[in-house]
Order: C-alpha cells, then sequence, then structure tokens
C-alpha cells in the first residue's frame, strides 16, 4: 500500500503530560510501516470543558504511513490504553493520554469510529498551531487554508513550551 501523511494530535494533563507525549511519539513512530516526518513544539493549553482539571500539553506529528485510517485509529487507541488511559462517558475530562487522527491524506472519512478531519480541528488552537509550526501550507479538506483557520482563531491561553 502507498504510504499516506496523516497528523496526529497528541494531548495529556496526567501522570508527567510532557513524558507522557515523549513516550506516545516513539510508540506512534514504531507502528508498523509507520516513520515520523514532523512534531511540533509543546504547548500549554487550559482544558476544554471542566475547568478543575491541570492544564494541557499538546502537540502535533506527522508521520507517512502505510496504515489504514481504521487500523491507525485502533494502534492510537491501543497505545492510550497501554499509557493508562481510562475512557470514561465524562467528555474533555482529565486523561493522560489522548490521541486524536486530525488527518490522513486528503481523506474526507465520516464512519461510526472515525471524523476526519477531525470535527472540532477548526477552532481548537492547541491544534491549529501546532499544525501550522509543522505544515505551513497545508490545505485542510472541507475547510480550506490551515493560514485562514488559523488566521479566525485565538490563542485561548495557548503557550509555546519547547521542542
Amino acid at each position: 500500500m502507498a504510504k499516506v501523511v496523516a497528523y496526529i494530535g497528541l494531548g495529556s494533563n496526567l501522570a508527567t503530560p510532557q513524558a507522557q507525549l515523549k513516550a506516545a511519539r516513539l510508540a506512534i513512530a514504531a507502528l508498523t510501516g509507520t516513520e515520523e516526518v514532523g512534531f511540533s513544539s509543546l504547548y500549554r493549553s487550559p482544558p476544554m470543558g471542566p475547568q478543575d482539571q491541570p492544564d494541557y500539553v499538546n502537540a502535533v506529528m506527522a508521520i507517512n504511513t502505510e496504515l489504514s485510517a481504521i487500523a491507525l485509529l485502533r494502534d492510537l487507541q491501543k497505545i492510550e490504553l497501554d499509557q493508562g488511559r481510562v475512557r470514561k462517558d465524562e467528555r474533555w475530562g482529565a486523561r493522560t493520554l489522548d490521541l486524536d487522527i486530525l488527518l490522513y491524506g486528503s481523506e474526507l472519512i465520516d464512519v461510526p469510529d472515525l471524523i476526519v478531519p477531525h470535527y472540532g480541528m477548526a477552532v481548537r488552537a492547541f491544534v491549529l498551531y501546532p499544525l501550522q509550526e509543522i505544515a505551513p501550507d497545508l490545505t485542510i479538506p472541507g475547510l480550506g487554508l490551515l493560514s485562514d483557520c488559523v488566521a479566525q482563531c485565538p490563542l485561548d491561553g495557548l503557550v509555546r513550551m519547547s521542542k
């Protein structure tokens, strides 16, 4: 199968978030038929939803992968579980690790387990700004130029931390 460029959003606000993202980065790059082609700086952002939780640390990773979108999703969910993620009914709660497929090539995907481009990415500074750092000229299927999305998205407390 031909390789596809996919962009993965990484986030954590529990159990040493920077270490969680580092471990996830290594695990993603080690997936069968997958290689890292870019990784943003780390960014700190206030939590979405309930405010009685720690700030998040976020990043975006670009990969070349031979995995189908669904196979990639399953592998990412396994990495989340391996790193202590407990799935609860609470939306936007604290978590050790959250991995989202933001983009998968130029595909538009809408199946029960996966929507790509990620449904909330156009309004989330913690996705758009790190994504722009590693893919400034990107066009997002169905949304247009990444730079136009960024121009419409306030920082909302987002702070660049480090590479």
